[in-house]
């Protein structure tokens, strides 16, 4: 690959290429081993079998795994003006990684950081990927160059899904996966556990190997989705060492089954512009609004598109132990632009103001998405702030 070319003119090829593909999603994890690349694959192909147009981009330099994954071996062509035409699988998924550029199987990539980031640039900027739903974009584990690089020549993405394995070993990791996310302003699209469990190739009982239930529960206390369960299965390791998409060869298994979990918010992309999303938070307590803001046990995390004014998800995550003045900060790490309460002290909207998160205050005891629906509609009756002090 030739990286004489200016970083200012790889920067514009960037933003070309990239202005016809309307979702930019990359696939997180802060360790390896979780099956993130076979992740990748899955979802990549699964929104292709659903007719969408795709790309997969492989930006692990060190250890590209995709072209196995998919049974791939063809060398991508170069076009009259010098760009690199990607491998076509299917008609509708487009792939491009290291790994066909380097000539043998067992070729190294020695590299600095700078140098990734140009090869990154070039991937996503001199790569004839046309006109594309979803880029998948796979990237090493942790928060390095290459998931940075990414980030910052694309700039505006749809989001990240983040994969871990149950054990705290992976959710350790994981966890600053989701950190390097709110320090880029990255939407989290959601969590991913793979391996949860064991499918017996004989008779089709899951045993967990592993602990059960930490990706979901890593998901719940960060108010992030969760997406899907994918227990270990013996066909998957086989479908990538032969390289069919597990997905489509073996449509009717669990594991398939729990991928497929995972499509729904991210087809939904399609149905709401990310800029017009808002993010409500309502203290809840048994259910309803609690009327004093920081006794609240949970939180109602109410994710609103703007442009259509309807509710798209909603979340429930446990309320930190209390104390004074942690809940603006820590609200405002989670996303959330708008709080409706039924009590609120006026130091604690004031923390709010200088996040820039929006407070009404009055609002009586009842389900959160009636409140937030009546909000919407115009229609939401407050009354007296019950606790300003």
């Amino acid at each position: 690959m030739d990286c004489s070319q200016p970083g200012n003119d790889r920067s514009a090829a960037v933003q070309k290429r990239m202005a016809r593909v309307k979702h930019k999603i990359i696939v997180l994890s802060g360790k390896g081993g979780v099956g993130k690349s076979t992740v990748a694959v899955n979802l990549a192909t699964s929104l292709a079998l659903e007719g969408k147009q795709v790309g997969l981009l492989d930006v692990d330099l060190h250890g590209p795994t995709v072209p196995l994954l998919l049974g791939l071996s063809e060398t991508p062509t170069v076009a009259e003006d010098d760009v690199l035409i990607p491998v076509e699988v299917g008609g509708n998924l487009k792939v491009m990684s290291i790994g066909f550029l380097l000539g043998e199987t067992d070729g190294a990539v020695v590299w600095r950081g700078p140098m990734k980031a140009v090869a990154i640039e070039q991937f996503l900027g001199e790569v004839e990927w046309g006109e594309l739903d979803y880029l998948i974009i796979d990237s090493p584990p942790g928060t390095g160059d290459e998931p940075l690089a990414v980030c910052q020549a694309i700039g505006e993405m749809a989001g990240a899904v983040i994969v871990t394995t149950p054990q705290e070993t992976a959710l350790g990791n994981v966890r600053r996966s989701i950190k390097f996310c709110e320090l880029l302003n990255l939407r989290v699209l959601g969590v991913i556990e793979n391996m949860a469990g064991f499918v017996c190739p004989h008779c089709g009982e899951v045993t967990n190997i592993f602990s059960v239930g930490g990706g979901e529960a890593m998901a719940t206390k960060y108010g992030v989705p969760f997406l899907a369960s994918v227990p270990l299965d013996p066909a998957i390791v086989e479908a990538g060492d032969s390289g069919k998409p597990y997905v489509y060869h073996y449509s009717n298994s669990v594991a398939a089954q729990e991928f497929a979990k995972a499509l729904p918010p991210i087809l939904a992309l399609d149905d709401m512009k990310l800029d017009s999303i808002v993010r409500f938070a309502i203290p809840v307590t048994e259910g309803v609004l609690c009327s004093h803001f920081g006794h609240c046990h949970e939180f109602a995390l109410i994710d609103v598109d703007t442009a259509a004014n309807v509710i798209v998800s909603r979340e429930t995550i446990p309320a930190p132990e209390h104390e004074p003045g942690l809940l603006p900060s820590w609200l405002a790490d989670r996303g959330a632009g708008f709080i409706i309460a039924g009590g609120m002290g006026s130091q604690a909207q004031h923390l709010f103001a200088q996040q820039g998160v929006k407070v009404v205050t009055g609002a009586a005891a009842e389900d959160p998405e009636v409140i937030v629906n009546r909000y919407l509609e115009g229609a939401l009756v407050t009354g007296e702030n019950v606790c300003d002090h």
